[in-house]
């Protein structure tokens, strides 16, 4: 569909084969047209009829597509004459690493605290490098703000540098950044060491601690290192399991994972052997997820709060300040230690 709006032209094509329902379709092509400046405040829109007969699209899925619309205050109607765009559009690009359960926190803590103008656009890289710079290379210029969660890679620094200082805000990892980029860290060191030397009294009831730390993770290696030092502190005997085929439960041990594969495995083992979580072993898993409360009567965890991770990110965006800012890290116990 080509219509002519104000000496503008708005361009819209359904795109039959996409799984995205063709009222989402229309709510998209009109948000991105106002956030690329190719639509302005007081723009009319097309109207219903016109892109019903364009595009051969029922009334309903125009109207639905209009009344989203209307309902974030993109437009506004005026009776007898049809819609017009009623605020400014900004895009936002938030790149992730993984989606898992904790990072759906920090998506929904982030997109609840924008106001309804700023619309979130979300990628994921899987820590492969190209992937990361296709994401960055192809939306460089297209966003009002990026916030990206970034990765050890050497070539990362390289990468966000494209981007300008003031639009960026890396997230979650302190690792690949300039002295003046801004930032909401976790502390994934120093952080962890503290936080397990105050509940040092908790392992005392077990014989050694095991942390499982397979290969297939990507979570940062600092935390090993304030593991060790934590355990070497407070002399407790410790071990560090890599290969998560070798991870076989034993009474009196407790056990520290980053991983929720291994919470399963855990857990499953304690079924079998007929342990306790919490009695006859101890369990102490990392990130906290809405599910680990009511887990085997409370997964005990230690983790960032990835509400205010998000809230925090938000801040950057509706401010528009300088951030540098490092999440408190914090002991959430329950039955599993």
């Amino acid at each position: 569909m080509d219509v002519s709006i104000l000496n503008k032209e708005f361009f819209f094509t359904v795109d039959h084969a996409s799984n995205v329902p063709k009222y989402q379709q229309l709510v998209n092509a009109i948000n991105d047209a106002i956030a690329n400046n190719e639509l302005s405040i007081g723009d009319a829109l097309p109207s219903v009829n016109s892109i019903c007969t364009s595009c051969r699209l029922s009334r309903d899925t125009v109207f639905k597509a209009y009344s989203i619309l209307k309902e974030h205050d993109v437009i506004e109607s005026v009776p007898n004459k049809g819609y017009y765009v009623a605020r400014k559009i900004m895009k936002v690009l938030l790149v992730l690493d993984t989606f898992k359960a904790y990072k759906e926190v920090l998506y929904h803590s982030f997109i609840n605290n924008l106001p309804k103008n700023i619309i979130t656009d979300v990628q994921f890289h899987h820590y492969n490098l190209e992937n990361f710079k296709t994401i960055l290379t192809n939306s460089k210029g297209k966003y009002y703000k990026y916030v990206v969660m970034n990765f050890n890679h050497k070539d990362i620094r390289d990468v966000i540098s494209e981007i300008d200082n003031d639009k960026l805000l890396l997230i979650d990892w302190d690792i690949n950044r300039g002295a003046q980029n801004n930032f909401v860290f976790q502390d994934f060191g120093k952080s962890v060491y503290e936080t397990l030397s105050q509940s040092a009294d908790l392992f005392k009831k077990y014989k050694a601690i095991h942390f499982i730390y397979p290969t297939f993770t990507n979570h940062p290696k600092e935390t090993v290192s304030a593991f060790k030092d934590f355990c070497e502190t407070f002399h407790f005997k410790y071990n560090i399991i890599t290969n998560a085929k070798d991870f076989n439960i034993e009474k009196g041990i407790a056990y520290m994972s980053v991983s929720d594969r291994i919470l399963g495995q855990f857990l499953e083992q304690c079924r079998i052997m007929k342990f306790e979580p919490g009695v006859d072993v101890g369990f102490l898993s990392y990130n906290e997820t809405p599910m680990k409360k009511f887990i085997y009567k409370g997964i005990s965890v230690i983790s960032t709060d990835f509400n205010a991770l998000g809230t925090k990110a938000a801040e950057f965006i509706t401010k528009g300040e300088p951030m540098q800012y490092y999440v408190p890290t914090k002991l959430i116990l329950r039955n599993s230690l």
